[in-house]
């Protein structure tokens, strides 16, 4: 009588990974455990069983230990925050920089304790090269924010002066400021409320600029032509004018109240 139990599956074939795919994996692996926790409560044993592998073959990729590990993860980390800022050059500048922040606060939450060690420093596997790794992403930040804004870092004819390369590294260290700050109210007010805040404070610091500053004057004109009153721009125009108007009377020559 013929048998008509199914066949168990054949086995899965095993694919050995390749050098960069092992690293990859690895890094992986780190970086999950980095996301949630300082660097220095994070152990090569604690890695290796995240990553289902051995001891011996997380130091065979790196020899030198957690601290060689933790500047691999925290340069990949830096490659994924760089990206957040990266944003196509359409649409009004203001909510170019929205999605931009939405994208920043997502990366924050969802490494928030490797996040604030990251930021605040005192690790003892805190380096100047780790130091350099966090310097690059503030620059890689400023650039895009600049280019939103329709200037460059460098040289050239549409290079950002000094008053407006500083007004925009101000306010990338605010926003680092109000994420550690975030982290530690435990996340509230909501990010989407965080981000519109975060938003009126380049515009304000901007304006700000702009009223002793003709380079800066000149890109806020710029800018507000491509913005519209129903974007972020427009509704803070909308609230901040009717505060405004309540200062006349510090203007010279204002006229008297009856």
């Amino acid at each position: 009588m013929t048998s008509t139990a199914a066949a168990p599956p054949p086995p899965r074939a095993y694919r050995r990974l390749s050098v960069e795919e092992r690293r990859a994996q690895l890094l992986v692996a780190a970086l999950g455990l980095f996301a949630h926790r300082a660097p220095d409560d994070v152990s090569l044993d604690e890695v290796a069983v995240a990553a289902g592998v051995s001891r011996p073959l997380v130091y065979r990729y790196f020899p030198g230990g957690r601290q060689q590990l933790y500047e691999a993860a925290l340069g990949s980390a830096a490659d994924e925050l760089k990206l957040c800022f990266t944003e196509p050059p359409a649409g009004p500048p203001t909510e170019r920089v929205a999605r931009v922040l939405d994208r920043y606060l997502r990366f924050v939450d969802e490494h928030d304790t490797g996040f604030s060690a990251l930021l605040r420093g005192g690790s003892v596997v805190e380096t100047s090269r780790t130091t350099s790794i966090v310097d690059g992403v503030r620059r890689a930040a400023a650039e895009e924010i600049l280019s939103h804004l329709g200037r460059i870092g460098g040289s050239g004819p549409r290079s950002a002066g000094p008053r407006l390369r500083m007004m925009v590294r101000s306010w990338i260290a605010a926003v680092e400021a109000a994420s550690l700050i975030w982290l530690d109210e435990g996340k509230r007010p909501p990010a989407t409320e965080l981000r519109g805040w975060l938003v009126d404070h380049l515009i304000a610091l901007l304006a700000a600029t702009a009223a002793t500053d003709e380079e800066t004057a000149s890109v806020v004109r710029d800018l507000l032509a491509l913005e519209t009153s129903e974007g972020p721009a427009g509704r803070l125009a909308e609230l901040v004018i009717p505060v405004v108007a309540e200062a006349a009377h510090l203007l010279p020559h204002a006229p008297a109240a009856d």
